[in-house]
This record gives C-alpha cells, sequence and structure tokens, in this order.
C-alpha cells in the first residue's frame, strides 16, 4: 500500500506530561481504529466518553473520542480523535495498541497538513500560514500568519487565476475565429483591459507589502564597538536576561551571542558581538572577524562606544546608529556623537537604563518602517514575492508582445496562470512541497 493511503497517528497536543493529550488518527482505517478500542464509533463531530480497550480487550484509559467522518474533517480523510491523560505509560500504551492494526503508522512531520492540502482543504499559502502560525513568536507574526491561514493570499490569487484565464479565453478565440473579419479585435480589446487591471493589482501588493514577507524571520540589529565600552550589558538590558557574560576586561566577548526580542509585536534578533580592535589573540581575531561579518550582514548596525568616542565604521549596506554608553560617568560631555557623521545617534547608561526607553522607540519605529508598517500584507514568505513577480512581468509582457501577435499574448497569459498555479500549490510543486511540510512538527 501506497504510504499516502495508510492510516496515520500521531500525538497532537505538546510536550508530556500534560493533563490531558490528543492523540489523532487520519485515514481508511480511523473508523476501524476508533470502533475497535472505543467499542464502537460515536456519533459524528459528539465528543464521546470510552474506556479504550487494546485489541487485547485490556484497558488503556478512560478517555474522550471525537468520529469525523470524510469529507468533513481538517484531512479531508476519515479522522478519529483521542483525548487522554498525558502521562507517558497511557501513550506508550495508546500508541501500541494503534501500531497493532494493519497499515497504520506513525505520522511524519506535517503529514497530516499535507494531506488536508493534497484532499483540497487548504491551498499551499494556507498550509504555509498554518506552518508559521505554529511557529509565530511575536502578536504580529501571530496575526500575520493568522491571516494567511485564512485565505488572505490565497483567495485573491485564486481570483487572479480565474481572471488571467477568462482574459486568455477571450484572446484564444480571437485566434479561433482569426477569419471573422473584425471578431479578432472585439475580443483582444477587453482582454488587454482586463490584463492592465490586474497587472494594476499585483503590481500594487508588490509595492505596499515593504518587506512583510521578513516577519517570519525579524529584524536583524548588531550591537558593534570597540572592547569593554558596555555591549554586552546592552544586550542584557534589551533582552532582560543575562544573556552575555559582562566583565570589565576587555575581549569577554569573543563569539557572536544572539537574543530574540519582542519589540511592540516585531521580532528582533538582537546580536552582541566581540569588541572590535587589533589584537595579536588568534581567538579574539575570529571573534572580530565574525563581529565584522555579522555587522555587515545586519539590517541595522548599533554602534556602541563611550567618552572614547572610537570612530565608527564606513556605511554599508545597512544604517548604523551611533550610541554613546556610559552617560551616568560623564553626564554625556564631550563633543556631540553625530557631530561629523550625521548619523542618528542616542545617549544612554546601559548599567542604570538612562536614555533606553528612547532607543527602544527608535528601534520599534525602525522595524515599523522595515516591515512597512502593514497589517494587512498579504504577502507572507519571499517564496510569494518572487512569484507575483514572476506573474506582474509575465502581465506586463502580454500586453507589451499583444500587438506582434495574438499567441504571444496567449502564451505570456499561461505563464501567468501557470505561476499562480504554483503560488496556490497546484502546479508543478512537488520539490516545494516537501520542503515546507518537512518545516512541520509531528501530529500537524
Amino acid at each position: 500500500m501506497h504510504p499516502r493511503d495508510q492510516t496515520i497517528f500521531a500525538l497532537s497536543s505538546g510536550r508530556l506530561p500534560s493533563a490531558i493529550a490528543l492523540v489523532r488518527v487520519s485515514g481508511p482505517q480511523a473508523g476501524n481504529v476508533i470502533a475497535t478500542l472505543a467499542g464502537k464509533a460515536p456519533a459524528p463531530r459528539l465528543a464521546t466518553r470510552a474506556l479504550l480497550r487494546d485489541v487485547g480487550q485490556r484497558p488503556i484509559d478512560d478517555a474522550v473520542v471525537l468520529w469525523f467522518p470524510a469529507p468533513a474533517s481538517a484531512t479531508g480523510e476519515d479522522v478519529a480523535e483521542f483525548h487522554v491523560h498525558g502521562g507517558r505509560a497511557v501513550l506508550a500504551a495508546l500508541f501500541a495498541a494503534l501500531a497493532a492494526f494493519d497499515d497504520v503508522r506513525p505520522a511524519e512531520p506535517g503529514e497530516f497538513t499535507r494531506r488536508a492540502f493534497e484532499n483540497g482543504k487548504l491551498d499551499l499559502t494556507e498550509a504555509e500560514g498554518l506552518d508559521d502560525l505554529i511557529h509565530a513568536d511575536t502578536d504580529r507574526q501571530r496575526r500575520q500568519a493568522l491571516r494567511q491561514l485564512k485565505g488572505l493570499l490565497g483567495d485573491r490569487a485564486r481570483d487572479w487565476r480565474a481572471r488571467v484565464i477568462e482574459a486568455s479565453a477571450l484572446i484564444e478565440a480571437g485566434i479561433d475565429f482569426s477569419d471573422e473579419g473584425d471578431v479578432p479585435a472585439e475580443l483582444i480589446a477587453p482582454a488587454l483591459t482586463r490584463i492592465k487591471a490586474l497587472l494594476g493589482e499585483v503590481r500594487e501588493v508588490l509595492a505596499a507589502e515593504g518587506r512583510s514577507e521578513r516577519l517570519r524571520d525579524g529584524v536583524v540589529v548588531a550591537i558593534a564597538g570597540p572592547p569593554n565600552v558596555g555591549k554586552s550589558t546592552l544586550m542584557n538590558q534589551l533582552a532582560r536576561r543575562e544573556v552575555a557574560i559582562v566583565s570589565p576586561h576587555a575581549g569577554t566577548t569573543r563569539d557572536v551571542i544572539e537574543a530574540q526580542l519582542d519589540l511592540d509585536g516585531y521580532p528582533v534578533t538582537m546580536i552582541d558581538t566581540a569588541g572590535i580592535r587589533e589584537t595579536d589573540d588568534p581567538v579574539e581575531q575570529e571573534g572580530v572577524r565574525r563581529a565584522r561579518a555579522r555587522a555587515a550582514d545586519a539590517d541595522l548596525v548599533l554602534w556602541l562606544t563611550d567618552a572614547s568616542l572610537a570612530e565608527a565604521p564606513q556605511a554599508g549596506p545597512a544604517p548604523v546608529w551611533l550610541v554613546r554608553n556610559k552617560i551616568d560617568l560623564d553626564g554625556g560631555a564631550g563633543r556631540p556623537l553625530a557631530e561629523a557623521s550625521g548619523r542618528r545617534a542616542f545617549l544612554v547608561s546601559a548599567s542604570h537604563g538612562d536614555g533606553l526607553p528612547d532607543l527602544v522607540a527608535a528601534l520599534v519605529g525602525f522595524a515599523q518602517t522595515y516591515f512597512g508598517g502593514s497589517e494587512g500584507g498579504a504577502i507572507g514568505r519571499a517564496r510569494h514575492r518572487k512569484i507575483l513577480e514572476e506573474v506582474a512581468a509575465s502581465l506586463a509582457r502580454s500586453v507589451e508582445v499583444a500587438a506582434d501577435g495574438e499567441e504571444l499574448a496567449a502564451e505570456e497569459l499561461r505563464a501567468a496562470a501557470r505561476s499562480l498555479g504554483r503560488l496556490l500549490g497546484r502546479v508543478d510543486v512537488e520539490d516545494v512541497l516537501d520542503v515546507i511540510f518537512g518545516q512541520f512538527c509531528v501530529g500537524k
């Protein structure tokens, strides 16, 4: 039997032990499984208490069971759910009883969601939204993922694809009836009008999104600067926990330290790097090399200094903010930080917290601008943006080549329709599916 035709089971709730554990079973044997273990199949979609027994009639647990006949289930297949006590021994006994059935096996990561996708319960953008919802760390990530799961992009993509096909049908009809005098012109003109309107909508989505797809991964902020200016202290203050070792001795931090922050719902990866200086210590040299590399890859660099006012690096692809630390020691005296650079500057005391609210507020503002500040962003992944850019390019070319031949315009429209099909996961995406669903946890 093909693996996709087998019945699968997995723990679909949290880590054990727990008060209650949910075990889900999906596939053609689900009805037989629940009827055997619970004594009989309960009424559909009605929570029913039952004493579970294995095939040898040995009791397993006093549980609540639910039965969802296909196709009215999460996966589109027959689905049984067992709500049991969340002890490891209980789950071990239940799993052993399930594995004793023919053609019933443990699920692979993401297999429940993949079956839902293959049975038309979800399109690929909605499945990706579910994965993002599971892994959301901040409230804004949660809201964006939930919008994708509810079909924010998928619904629009289906509408766009239908309109592309309609326009293509008009052009194809013009080609088929090319010997009917002015019929082609009468068909192609409205088709081009529809294509231009659709192209405008796709471009509007692409232009309005900013970097909304990066909300999944977050913005990367690197704290850099010379040794012993308080980078690790600032890191701990922003993270609100001890993530970096603080020492009065220069060169304490020799590797890159990361912390995930939630700033007003925006995910921020804060990086504490080794002090940048010339040194003969080979270990510290490697730390400085890594610090420079991570700062170069960051989305924003906080160049931390003290009264010594060490020079900040030359501006690279990422903006550099100057942060003068230890103002509690010198009262912020000395020449202004941004005197010659024109860069954004802050005065703080990482050890006492002075000036940190203004720095945090500025970081929130940077994240809002970076991600586009849109609560309704339809683009959730880089894959979405790449495909929509392909769609826009195909639509634009179809308008440009229409005067040279209706066949050329029709081919570009077919390419646009194929791209939208790939976005939804309905055309030529088998390699993409393995990657996406392989990221899910077991039991989802």
